[in-house]
C-alpha cells in the first residue's frame, strides 16, 4: 500500500513537468520561417500557411484564395493580422511530437489545430478575380 501511495504521489508531482510549455515568439519564428505548414482539425484538412521572412505570412483555407499578413508575439501568444481583417487572431503554439499544436485563444473552446505536414514549397494561390 505504501508503495502504491508513493507511486501515486510521484506521478502527481511529475504532471506539471509533462505539461507542454507554450512556444515563445523566438521559438516559433525559428521553427516556421521558410516553411509551408498544413494544418488539420479533427482529422480533416483545415488550411495552409507560408511563413515568410520578417514575420510575414500567407494563409489559405486550401481554396486557392490567399490572405497576406504578419504575426507578432503578445502575452505568450502568437497573433496574426491579415489585410482583410485588422482584428488580431491569437493562438498559443505547442511543440508536440514531430509538429505543432495550436489553440485559438480568441475562442479556445472552438479551435485547436495540429500540424498535418510541412513543405518547403510555396502554396497554391490563385490570382486576383478577373472579368467584367
Amino acid at each position: 500500500m505504501k508503495q502504491l501511495m508513493a507511486l501515486s504521489t510521484a506521478l502527481f508531482l511529475a504532471l506539471p513537468a509533462l505539461a507542454q510549455a507554450a512556444m515563445s515568439g523566438a521559438e516559433f519564428e525559428a521553427y516556421v520561417t521558410g516553411k509551408t505548414l498544413y494544418f488539420g482539425q479533427n482529422g480533416q484538412a483545415y488550411g495552409v500557411e507560408r511563413y515568410l521572412p520578417d514575420r510575414r505570412v500567407r494563409w489559405s483555407f486550401l481554396d486557392g484564395q490567399c490572405k497576406d499578413g504578419y504575426w507578432y508575439e503578445e502575452a505568450e501568444q502568437i497573433c496574426f493580422v491579415y489585410g482583410d481583417n485588422p482584428v488580431p487572431q491569437c493562438w498559443t503554439f505547442f511543440r508536440e511530437g514531430s509538429g505543432l499544436r495550436a489553440v485559438f485563444e480568441n475562442d479556445p473552446a472552438s479551435t485547436a489545430l495540429y500540424e498535418a505536414r510541412q513543405d518547403e514549397e510555396p502554396m497554391m494561390c490563385l490570382g486576383p478575380d478577373v472579368g467584367v
